[in-house]
Order: C-alpha cells, then structure tokens, then sequence
C-alpha cells in the first residue's frame, strides 16, 4: 500500500499535464486518456480495500527522535472509502464525458482540468499535513471554479464567480485555522499535531480554529447557511461536472476534511457542545434544502437544493457522536455519491436530448428516452429513502442512530424530511418523463450509449448497494465497525485520536 500511495495524486497529475501536449495528436486522445487514467486509479483503490493503515513518507524522511520532519501521505479506512468512492464517481463522469463533451469545443483543456481536481481530491483525502490538505483544497478549488465556468455561458460566468468568491473566503477561514493550530503546536503534520493536543486540556485557541474550519468547510461542502454558491453552480457546469461535484467534491473537501480535522486532530469528537452544533447545522440544512428544492422549476436546480438537504444528514448522523450514527453518516455520503451523480447524469442526457431545463416545458419524455427515464426513476426513489433501494437503507440507520441517542423528536424529522422529498421528486419526475409528450421533442433520441452506461451503472449501484447491506443488517447494526468497507471507515473515527499513535507508530 505505501508504494501506491503517491500514484493517486502523480498519475492524474501526470495525465492532466501531458493531455495539452498530447491531445493535440489526435482527436479522441483526450478521451481515450482521461478514461485510462481514471480507470487505472480506480483498480488502485479497489485494490487498497483490505488495508487496514499505511503511511507513505514523501521524499524518504524518516522521523527524528520521533518527531515527523516530512510530508506524510496516510491511508487508513476512511481514506480507502473515500478514494473507491472519489475514484468511481469520476470514472463514470468521464465515460459519460466522451460523447457529452463532443458539444463543446475544447475537450483538452475539459480532462486536463478534470484530472486536475480528481487529483486535488485523492491529495486531500490521503494527506496526513495540514499545509497540503490546504494546498489539495485549492487544486481542486481552482479547477472546480474552471469547470463551472467552462460552458462560458453569462449564467456559468456568473456561477463561477460566486463560487470562486465563496470557496476563496472558504479557504482564507481555513488557511487561518491552520495557522492557530500551528501557533499552538509547532508543526504541520496532523498525527503530531493531534498527539500535542491531546497531551493538554482543550484551549481557547483550538476552539475558535474548529469555529473557522466548520464555516471554511462548511462553505465547501455546500451546508446551510453556507450554501449560497452552489444552487448556482451545479446547475450551470456541464452534466459530469455537475455530477462530481455533488457527488464527490463537495464530500472530499468539505465533510472529509471536517471529520479527519475535528475528530482525528482536534479531538472534540466527544465535546457535546460540538456535537450538538453539528446536529442543529444538519438540521437546518436538511429541512431548508428539502423546503427549498420544493419550489423549483429548474430540474438541475432542485438537484443542487436536494444535495443541501443531503448533506444535512450527513452532518446529522456525524454530530450524534456514535458508531452506529457515524455509520449512518458515511453509508449515506456513499449512497449520496451514487444516486445524486446519477440523477445529475439523467438530467444532463435530458438537456443533451430537449435543450431544455424548465420542467413545466418538458414532459412525456418516457416515450422518447426511456433509459434516462428509468435510471431517473431509480435515483429519485433512492434520494427519497424508498425501499429496497439504498437510500431507504442509509437513511434508516441514521433514524435508529438518533433513537438510539436519545433523539427519537429528531428522527421523526428525518422521517418528515424524507417525505417531502419524495413529494418533490415526485411532481419533478411526472413533469419531466410522464404525462402527455411535447410535439417539439416528438422526434428527439435516446442518449448516446456510452452517456446510457454510465446512468445504468449508478442505478444499478442504487439497487445493489442496499441488497449487498442486508444480509448481515442485524449484526451491523449492533457492530457497526463489522461492515464491509464502512466498517474500518467508522472506527477512524470512532477511534479519535488513535490516528496519531497509528501514524506516528508507522
């Protein structure tokens, strides 16, 4: 595992700096490129599933006197989950990409800065720094406000401003935690930094650098009220684009990186103040998405409201502190991955196919496009919870975490919450693919296959991933860190502070 480590951030690196050089030999190279690259980092993680904690010393530095000089890259479980599902997002993004992106004009310049932000988000995810997960931060950053913008359209423009503008804040807010945090420990690498911390009582200063990392990253993630850029910029970045970032993007630099940072460095994973913090911002965000999303009119733009609402479980199920929440929590950011990239696929083929985003313009589309119709149905019942379909499953264990933390009022609300939004997927799925079809697309096609096999995938990720679940629910349920895969991932964090004698230890 620590061999390839570093081939996470260098292949894509790599890709991303050859695509102008070589994309200019032939047409489809940028394609055929892009897919390798991905498809060879996704074996990666596939294969790094069974390892359990591996730290890869940049450069060959070893510690002196048990104090890290270096740049260490870790992998322990949580990081393995995020890349399988970093890495599976994006492969299926640029499958979709190569007929989706025939439309615009540069596809060079499209993989180059596609490569750009897969490998600013496996950086963040593997980086045992501070410094370089703020350097990953930004990589991915600069080429997500790239990737908004890249249509040039006013309303792409415009949403990539206010992206750039409300990520650069973001950054400033993160930049100047780390800053404290270093002020008060005296080094950078993060297992150091969390084995000085625990070593004193929680001060003032770690306090108020947690305040400036949930706002930073809860401006990355998109939770409300920080949400404010990203009902603009799902919808006006290309289809795959827009797929990623909510599928992945937003999960890698902003719920990732708060958990590692609060639970792993901080140690406040048992402050109840925090905890409870994180509660009410999940709350709010889950019921002010799912109200917001209730309104629209734009298909990608309710999708943008419903990732908000998403989100809020995620922060939810994390603040209630136990096992069986925190495996709530990332059983639903996986789920989330899933069916948003999907449904944000299906709405691109409908653009791809109609030209057209008011949902009151379309309807009937089943006629004409009944793959993207079906897939759409599957993603939107399992954004809903609706059983058997992976969402219900998720969502069902973040209800029996709040049960089972004293919260039975609050797990009602999730309940309500998933009501709703199975109201407005519903009335978004009858405008969209049921009712009588429009003579102006009476003579529109079905989707490209390549664009198909990537939508049918997900939705059979939507259905499996739930089957796979329950066989053995009764003794995950109990033994949470039992679960395949979630399993190590909920011990990370569980387990706290660990993490620096794990990565000090290696």
């Amino acid at each position: 595992m620590e061999k390839i480590i570093p081939l996470f951030v260098a292949i894509p690196l790599g890709a991303a700096f050859l695509m102008p050089i070589l994309g200019k030999l032939w047409k489809r190279l940028p394609d055929v490129l892009g897919n390798l690259t991905t498809l060879s980092l996704f074996a990666l993680s596939l294969a790094a599933i069974n390892e359990n904690f591996a730290v890869y010393k940049v450069g060959g530095w070893e510690p002196v006197e048990g104090v890290p000089i270096g740049i260490y890259m870790v992998a322990d479980g949580l990081t393995v989950l995020m890349l399988v599902i970093i890495n599976l997002i994006v492969l299926l993004a640029t499958i979709y990409s190569i007929n989706y992106m025939d439309r615009y004009t540069d596809k060079t310049r499209y993989y180059t800065l596609f490569l750009l932000m897969l490998a600013g988000m496996n950086g963040v995810v593997l980086s045992g720094d501070m410094f370089n997960i703020f350097v990953f931060l930004e990589i991915t950053g600069i080429a997500s406000y790239a990737l908004v913008a890249f249509t040039t359209e006013p309303e792409a423009l415009e949403a990539g401003f206010k992206y750039q503008v409300m990520g650069t804040a973001a950054s400033g807010l993160i930049l100047l935690g780390i800053a404290f945090l270093y002020s008060l420990t005296g080094t950078l690498n993060m297992a150091d930094m969390g084995n000085i911390i625990s070593q004193r009582p929680i001060s003032v200063t770690v306090f108020f650098a947690a305040a400036l990392f949930l706002v930073g990253f809860g401006l990355k993630a998109g939770l409300m009220p920080f949400h404010a850029w990203l009902p603009d910029a799902h919808p006006s970045a290309p289809a795959p684009v827009s797929a990623v970032l909510s599928g992945v993007v937003i999960k890698s630099i902003g719920v990732y990186a708060l958990c590692r940072i609060f639970f792993n460095v901080l140690g406040i994973g048992a402050v109840e103040p925090i905890l409870n913090l994180l509660i009410i911002l999940g709350m709010v965000s889950m019921i002010g998405g799912a109200l917001a999303a209730l309104g629209q009119r734009d298909f990608k733009r309710l999708l943008a409201y419903s990732s908000i609402s998403q989100i809020g479980h995620i922060i939810f199920a994390i603040g209630l502190g136990t096992p069986l929440g925190f495996l709530g929590a990332l059983f639903h950011l996986f789920n989330h991955s899933v069916m948003k990239s999907l449904l944000f696929l299906d709405s691109g083929a409908v653009v791809y196919s109609t030209g057209e985003r008011d949902m009151e313009k379309l309807g009937g589309l089943i006629q004409r496009m009944p793959v993207t119709s079906a897939t759409s149905v599957v993603g939107a019942m399992s954004v809903a919870g609706v059983p058997p379909f992976n969402g219900f499953w998720s969502k069902l264990i973040i209800i029996l975490a709040a049960v089972q933390a004293g919260h039975p009022v609050l797990a009602l609300i999730v309940v309500l919450v998933s009501i709703l939004t199975l109201a407005y997927y519903l009335r978004a799925l009858r405008l969209v693919f049921f009712g009588k079809l429009s003579h102006a697309f009476g003579e529109i096609k079905e989707t490209p296959a390549l664009m198909c096999i990537s939508m049918v995938i997900l939705a059979g990720f939507c259905f499996g991933l739930g089957l796979l679940l329950l066989p053995g629910i009764k003794t995950i349920l109990l033994e949470p860190g039992r679960s395949f895969l979630l399993g190590p991932a909920v011990e990370v964090l569980e387990n706290g502070l660990q993490y620096a004698s794990n990565a000090l230890g290696s």
